[in-house]
Formats: C-alpha cells, sequence, structure tokens
C-alpha cells in the first residue's frame, strides 16, 4: 500500500521501539519521514530512503527545540500532514521514592512534549488538513504498581487526545491516540529479561504474548490513513485484550 504517497510525517521518539517502528512503516508506504529524537535517529534513518527522509536531534520536553524540529520539518519537505507524538520515558519505584527530577522529566517529556510537538504542528496541519496521533499506553486508562510518573502522564494524554480533537475538529484536524500494552521496545527490554515476570504478564493478556512494535506501527498507520477518516478523539487499545478482561488471570 502506498497510502501516504506525497505525505509528509514527524514522528518523535524515532530512534527506537515504537518510534522506530512507525518511521519505517510510513516510509513504506510512500511517505517523507522526518524522524525526532533526543538521541541521534540517524541510525534508524540510515535504513530509509535517503531522498525522502531527514533525521533531527530534538529534545521534546523543550518547547523551543520541536518547534525548530517542526519548521525544519516543512522547510525541507513544504509541508506536514501527519504528527505522531511518541517520544516516552519512565520512572518507576514507590511514590515517596519518586524524587522531583524524575517526576518532571517523565510529564516533560510523555505530557508536555505531546503538547508542544502539537502546538508547534497546528498551523501547518491546519494547511493540510492533516492529523496527529499519539502514543499513550494501557497505563493512561488504569493504573500500574510503581509508576505514578508514568501513569500520570500517559492519563494526561489519553485526555489531552480528546480535547485536541474537540478544539482542532473545526479545523480539520484529527486527533487519536494508541493505547498499547506491554511492547517489546529498549524502554521494556530489562523487564522482558524477567522470564518470571513476563509470564506474569502473559497470563493477564488474552492473546497471551506481548506486543511487537510493528503492530503498533500498523494502528497508527491506519489511524493517519484517509481509511480512519471519520474517527477523532480515540484512545485506541492496541493490548491484546488487556482492557477487555477485569484484570484477573486467564482461567
Amino acid at each position: 500500500m502506498q497510502r501516504f504517497q506525497g505525505r509528509v510525517v514527524m514522528v518523535t521518539g524515532a530512534a527506537s521501539g515504537i518510534g522506530a517502528a512507525v518511521a519505517r512503516r510510513f516510509s513504506e508506504e510512500g511517505a517523507d519521514v522526518v524522524l525526532v529524537d533526543r538521541v541521534d535517529p540517524r541510525i534508524v534513518a540510515q535504513h530509509l530512503p535517503a531522498a525522502h527522509t531527514l533525521a533531527i536531534e530534538a529534545d521534546v520536553s523543550n518547547s523551543k527545540t520541536i518547534g525548530n524540529a517542526v519548521e525544519q520539518a516543512v522547510e525541507k519537505f513544504g509541508r506536514l500532514d501527519v504528527l505522531v507524538n511518541n517520544a516516552g520515558v519512565h520512572a518507576e519505584g514507590e511514590p515517596a521514592e519518586i524524587n522531583d527530577e524524575d517526576w518532571n522529566k517523565v510529564i516533560a517529556t510523555d505530557l508536555s512534549g505531546v503538547f508542544y510537538g502539537s502546538r508547534a504542528a497546528i498551523p501547518h496541519l491546519k494547511k493540510s488538513k492533516g492529523c496527529i496521533v499519539n502514543t499513550a499506553s494501557v497505563s493512561g486508562t488504569g493504573g500500574d504498581w510503581g509508576m505514578s510518573p508514568y501513569n500520570a502522564a500517559k492519563g494526561g494524554v489519553v485526555n489531552l487526545t480528546r480535547s485536541l480533537a474537540l478544539d482542532l475538529g473545526k479545523s480539520g484536524i484529527r486527533v487519536n491516540a494508541v493505547c498499547p500494552s506491554l511492547t517489546r521496545t529498549g524502554m521494556t527490554e530489562d523487564m522482558l529479561k524477567d522470564r518470571q515476570l513476563v509470564a506474569k504478564f502473559e497470563e493477564r493478556i488474552p492473546l497471551g504474548r506481548v506486543c511487537e512494535p510493528e503492530e503498533v506501527a500498523a494502528v497508527v498507520a491506519f489511524l493517519a490513513s484517509d481509511d480512519a477518516s471519520f474517527m477523532t478523539g480515540a484512545n485506541v487499545a492496541v493490548d491484546g485484550g488487556v482492557s477487555a478482561s477485569n484484570g484477573q488471570p486467564a482461567q
């Protein structure tokens, strides 16, 4: 499929994991792709068509930096059609153990970064009647033990997605989000080495396995495509059925 031929897509957090898979998916479907990450994203960009790819090192938690990245994208490709706000970090621990630095870093990246990126992209998306797809999480629709900053940030993304959809619909801009469950990424690499812990997760996932980044990327591409032209304000679970259960393991 070439659903995005002639369109320009910016992906944040594109150096690895879900972001890298999303960038590859859009490139395969014909898009000009802008990869943004605070870690140099050129390692991913080098595997994509050079003439249709731009790699920018930027931190989404800095509004000026992500704003500059949006302008660089438009300067190179002349337009912006899709923004995928995917960049994210996490911090673990009991609430009393979470320090100010960890709390502020997660909120600034996972929540404020979504707002900053969206705000910078809006003028260009109005021109193209484009769309925004946010990476939220099932951790934004229900709590996890020991992950209060991440839960708070992703819960914010879930409702920010709805709010942006309401405010931007009149301009023809659609805003949706994906809510993955445990996904095989660099962020979860250490966790996935603990087979006992993984087994506990898999007991609670009706499909019985963790998610692959490419599976999330496929849903992101759908939400950004014309196939989802009447979808906005949706937080779509990509969770193997986790949100369909009451939290109990399979019988």
